[in-house]
């Protein structure tokens, strides 16, 4: 209800780990850092301070970035800020900021990336069935695709006939 949400730039500081739960869930877990950069009396960029925080990701999310990022890589991760409390093998009492990640990916303006769809779910079929974007084309060409109500559905399938076959998306 009152979640705090936020977004972190940085990069993989850790080798990301993945387990699978007795309820058969993935979790997956990384050490993500963040840098602040600013200018010095010179005019120069200098490192202000580096801001880690541990990165859990579940589910699809856990198994998506296990297959795609490595350490060192520059990522975004977005979700919900959570403070951690445990006990250390010293017996000292911490806490630990923690980003429950509700998504991750690549930073685009320090890195490329091939994007691979993942389509495990099958496809569907008629006017009900959800529609992922390629990466050419509006999304609004999409809809009025698949929805038999939405425009003159012939002029879309002719003006995007020649891209890529879309996936679906499981709702």
């Amino acid at each position: 209800m009152f979640e705090t949400t936020g977004t972190v730039i940085g990069n993989v500081v850790t080798t990301p780990v993945r387990r699978e739960l007795p309820t058969g869930e993935s979790v997956l877990t990384f050490r993500l850092g963040s840098t602040s950069r600013r200018r010095d009396a010179a005019g120069e960029w200098v490192d202000s301070g580096t801001l880690f925080i541990t990165v859990t990701c579940w589910r699809r999310l856990a198994v998506g970035v296990d297959a795609s990022l490595r350490r060192g890589d520059p990522v975004i991760a977005h979700g919900q800020w959570r403070t951690v409390e445990y006990r250390a093998k010293d017996g000292t009492d911490r806490r630990e900021l923690e980003l429950r990640a509700y998504a991750v990916g690549p930073d685009l303006s320090r890195c490329t990336t091939a994007v691979t769809r993942n389509s495990e779910h099958g496809s569907g079929s008629g006017p009900v069935s959800l529609i992922r974007n390629t990466c050419t084309g509006s999304s609004a060409e999409e809809r009025a695709r698949v929805s038999e109500d939405q425009g003159d559905a012939r002029a879309v399938q002719s003006a995007s006939s020649d891209r890529a076959e879309t996936q679906p998306v499981d709702a």
